[in-house]
């Protein structure tokens, strides 16, 4: 049990990175953006995949995180002063390598073999809405390779 609590909990700390890196590319974003809405939308799913993720963590009787952690804050300090994205399509792809990389790929390595049904199930759940967020957000940059042609 010990166990898959500390998966889940490194799972949130994730969410919240996410959350955090949302809030990052929402600010740099235009309110004429159309990418705007669609990235506090999901902002808002990763929000509700938080909620989601310390629900189990309480009903297996563990204390869920609140903070992507030192690691994350490190992680996300670290990409925003090197890896500044100044334009919708930097930003789009920052946010495609973020929820690659960090959303699913890791989140898939990490829960290999680790977690209960439940848990896995609802793993499953946020990866599914994970890749459904990529695959929009690789039809916007393909869009706005489509329109330097």
């Amino acid at each position: 049990m010990e166990t898959i609590i500390k998966v889940l909990n490194k799972l949130l700390q994730g969410q919240y990175m996410g959350i955090h890196s949302y809030e990052h590319y929402i600010k740099k974003l235009s309110s004429a953006s159309q990418l705007r809405d669609h990235f506090i939308e999901i902002q808002k799913d990763l929000k509700y995949h938080a909620s989601l993720l310390s629900e189990r963590i309480q009903h297996l009787e563990g204390h869920p995180e609140t903070s992507e952690g030192l690691v994350g804050k490190m992680e996300l300090f670290m990409s925003e002063v090197f890896d500044k994205p100044h334009d919708e399509k930097e930003i789009l792809k920052h946010a495609i390598k973020g929820q690659n990389l960090y959303g699913i790929k890791m989140t898939e390595e990490l829960v290999r073999d680790k977690l209960d049904t439940k848990s896995l199930q609802l793993v499953h759940k946020i990866l599914e809405k994970q890749r459904e967020h990529v695959d929009y957000l690789k039809a916007k940059l393909d869009s706005f390779d489509n329109q330097e042609n």
